[in-house]
């Protein structure tokens, strides 16, 4: 059975208390925060959402904001600009906005393809009307991420199941959990002839601005496709059971480690999301909340 080790308690303290504020029983991640509010209260705010960006294809997905709420434009444009350069634009895509369950929040979500490692900047362009309509994120991106890359073999990680378990409680921080997402392991899923889609998240434990109902999503997924996919949620605590909403007692599940997710800077519980296609190879992957049409869409691509 993989290890589990324990979660540091100052950041566990931090953790809580940024849940209070967010009116939420539960814990967000540090890594993706907006930047600090502008001068200007019709400026933009943005809220980047995928930090983890290394060489190649990337998703990129962001949150826009201002002092009068969420921007919801269907649309906006993203060029990056390689700044360890000679500054001249690259590519621009269009990033299509997609609404989060509840209607609350959304993001922008589009994918690029950084050809070298370094600083970047993503100007930004979206339709305003309330006030300025630009902003820029400046990025890093990694020659190589800690996470599992596109196009690599998934790990043959030996997840907790309800066969080994037997009682979900002590296998997931899920208020309202779905069984059929703990029936095979990670290794047993790559292993059959089916792709996969596997979530790692922490329902009860996760509110930082670019968290979701993601196990939620992927249950939905799960209803449209079962039987012609695997569905696997991974927790990210080892002992849920344990912890009855005192995160100084959760410990890290191994395999969250061994997935490099913890090497992530500020990293706590933020989920991840990958799919995998037949032949057990990551085909994409999802850092925050991606909505059920991204994942259908990223499923649909490695069905048979």
């Amino acid at each position: 059975m993989p290890k589990a080790r324990p979660v540091f308690p100052a950041l566990a303290a931090i953790i809580i208390a940024l849940a209070v504020a967010c009116g939420s029983p539960a814990a967000p991640t540090g890594t993706p925060r907006p930047t600090t509010a502008p001068a200007d209260p019709t400026a933009i705010i943005p809220i980047l959402a995928t930090t983890v960006l290394e060489v190649g294809e990337q998703r990129i997905a962001f949150l826009l904001t201002t002092t009068k709420g969420l921007i919801k434009a269907p649309t906006a444009l993203v060029t990056t600009v390689y700044l360890d350069g000679d500054g001249t634009p690259g590519e621009t895509m269009e990033a299509v906005f997609n609404l989060w369950p509840y209607g609350v929040r959304g993001s922008y979500s589009t994918y690029a393809n950084f050809d070298r490692a370094g600083r970047y900047r993503l100007d930004i362009q979206v339709d305003n009307p309330n006030g300025v309509d630009q902003v820029q994120i400046v990025v890093e991106v990694m020659e190589k991420s800690p996470i599992p890359a596109l196009g690599s073999r998934a790990l043959l990680s030996i997840t907790k199941t309800l066969g080994e378990y037997g009682t979900i409680e002590e296998i997931t921080t899920d208020y309202s959990p779905d069984p059929d997402l703990y029936q095979i392991t990670i290794k047993e899923a790559v292993e059959n002839p089916l792709p996969s889609v596997v979530v790692f998240a922490s329902p009860a434990f996760c509110t930082s601005p670019t968290c979701g109902p993601q196990t939620d999503t992927v249950s939905e997924l799960k209803e449209k496709y079962s039987g012609r996919a695997n569905f696997i949620h991974v927790e990210i605590y080892d002992n849920p059971a344990e912890i009855q909403g005192d995160l100084d007692r959760a410990e890290i599940f191994s395999v969250v480690d061994d997935w490099g997710l913890t090497s992530i800077e500020d990293y706590f519980n933020e989920s991840w999301t990958f799919i995998l296609d037949l032949n057990g190879l990551i085909d994409d992957r999802f850092e925050g909340f991606a909505t059920l049409d991204e994942l259908e869409t990223a499923l649909l691509k490695v069905l048979p």
